[in-house]
């Protein structure tokens, strides 16, 4: 399954750089091993046209390889997942 997800220029920049492999989310769309996220740069902070609602125009996919959920560390309804960079 794919899906589309906003991500803040940080945590964008983290990924692309390598640094960062994972994404924890709440876990309303039911991710799961080999999905397929789409994170797109949004930037709640600036402001951008208004017809791009602050997306940056950035964008990455990245593979989902492992779920981690009903953890104790994890609120409730939430997930961490590992990443890997597809493009």
């Amino acid at each position: 399954m794919n899906h589309e997800l906003k991500t803040w220029p940080p945590y964008y920049q983290a990924i692309i750089d390598g640094k960062k492999r994972f994404e924890i989310r709440k876990n309303d769309r039911c991710f799961s091993v080999g999905d397929v996220l789409r994170l797109r740069e949004y930037d709640p902070a600036k402001e951008l046209d208004p017809i791009t609602e602050k997306y940056t125009g950035r964008y990455c996919y990245v593979r989902v390889d492992y779920v981690l959920s009903d953890f104790l560390a994890l609120e409730e309804d939430y997930v961490a997942m590992s990443i890997t960079l597809i493009n």
